[in-house]
């Protein structure tokens, strides 16, 4: 079970409940936010539905939360896919899915490879329509942004020159040569141009991609701390990968990271060298299994909790990249890359996806083979998403 399917059924249960008279709210949520615990031994996924709803129920206050909290946890026990609910803290509630559903989510990662969590959570909506600056980590930062926005169903341009641009000629001085270059070329986003007002992240509706722009048409301005460094010594310094990493991995409004000597460090105290890296070593137990004759077959069972705990953020990455997508945070993703390569490294050393010494393949092997494959589509498609390279061999 997916978290968007998990997000439906909590709906559903919500509805039903209401339908048959055990909850009284006054206004029914369009759609239920699930996401990975904070710690393990918290169930799969989690939800403040509870403390929502509550608000309406007899006042809301800690007894009518949790009453709501039992109402759900009673119905979503009997759904299908749902092995166990718990209620946590002030009303949380720690849902635990069957393990043929972790089975059911690895297979689909491996389905849809790179492209997995791409989604058209955004399609339909108006274009985001960047103004171009001149500083190399508003152009990085909108680059980034132009190519989430797109991944989740949306149109996203840059407007240059009183033109909207989704792919051409990078304006000068954009920073393009570390990450202004959109796919296919264009600009990215800074301050606004002659002839765009800025909106203070109002995004207009209307706007086609590659489209005149009307004098006066407000532009998104995003708004990202400078650094004072050119385009050509961040590349001289750091070369293009660690360049966009060190742009893109600290929240907008903190300041980036340009000591090298931490940069490019090839050791576990640097982010960048452990996600690459575990996505190399991904790369390298497939080519290994090869020579055994180890095969991945995500049939799981997947049950020990290093591999639950890389399941989870797996599941988690389609809204993690919708989030990122809708809040100009590329930075989310980088986050979470982190924590992907983190728990790979951990569920590597307890569940090693290959033989070792004279040990025979197993089915074991197979499964857990197809989880790390899942993990490295992840993260490969993670750092392209960033402009950043996803090597083969590190």
């Amino acid at each position: 079970m997916t978290p968007a399917q998990l997000s439906r059924t909590v709906l559903q249960t919500v509805r039903r409940a209401v339908e048959a008279d055990e909850l009284r709210v006054a206004v029914l949520p369009e759609r239920v936010k699930v996401q990975t615990p904070p710690r393990a031994g918290c169930g799969d996924y989690a939800t403040n539905v509870a403390l929502q709803l509550a608000r309406g129920v007899d006042g809301g206050g800690p007894a009518a939360t949790l009453r709501v909290a039992e109402v759900l946890r009673r119905r979503l026990v009997g759904e299908p896919g749902i092995a166990g609910v718990e209620i946590a803290g002030p009303g949380f509630l720690n849902i635990t899915v069957e393990a043929e559903g972790h089975a059911e989510l690895v297979r689909g990662v491996l389905e849809r490879g790179e492209v997995y969590g791409r989604s058209d959570a955004l399609a339909g909506g108006p274009a985001v329509r960047l103004a171009p600056g001149r500083d190399v980590r508003a152009a990085v930062v909108g680059a980034a942004v132009v190519r989430l926005v797109a991944f989740c169903g949306g149109e996203a341009l840059v407007v240059s020159g009183g033109r909207g641009v989704a792919g051409g000629e990078v304006p000068e001085g954009s920073g393009a040569a570390v990450g202004g270059v959109l796919p296919g070329g264009g600009a990215a986003v800074g301050e606004a141009p002659e002839g765009c007002a800025a909106a203070g992240g109002e995004v207009p509706g209307g706007c086609a991609a590659g489209g005149e722009v009307r004098e006066g048409d407000p532009c998104e301005v995003l708004s990202v701390r400078p650094v004072n460094v050119s385009a050509p010594e961040l590349l001289a310094r750091f070369g293009l990968d660690a360049a966009r990493w060190a742009l893109l991995r600290p929240a907008a409004h903190d300041l980036p990271d340009l000591e090298p000597r931490r940069l490019l460090a090839q050791r576990e105290s640097n982010p960048l060298f452990r996600v690459r890296y575990a996505h190399a070593r991904v790369r390298a137990l497939v080519r290994n299994g090869r020579q055994l004759g180890v095969h991945s077959s995500p049939d799981g069972p997947y049950r020990h909790p290093a591999e639950v705990a890389l399941i989870s953020l797996l599941a988690d990455y389609p809204r993690l990249i919708e989030s990122a997508a809708r809040h100009r945070a590329p930075d989310r993703l980088a986050r979470h890359l982190e924590a992907v390569a983190d728990a790979f490294f951990r569920f590597h050393d307890a569940c090693p996806p290959l033989p070792r010494g004279e040990e025979k393949p197993m089915a074991a092997h197979r499964s857990r083979l197809a989880l790390a494959e899942a993990a490295g589509a992840v993260l490969a498609g993670g750092l392209h998403l960033l402009g950043i390279s996803a090597p083969e061999h590190l």
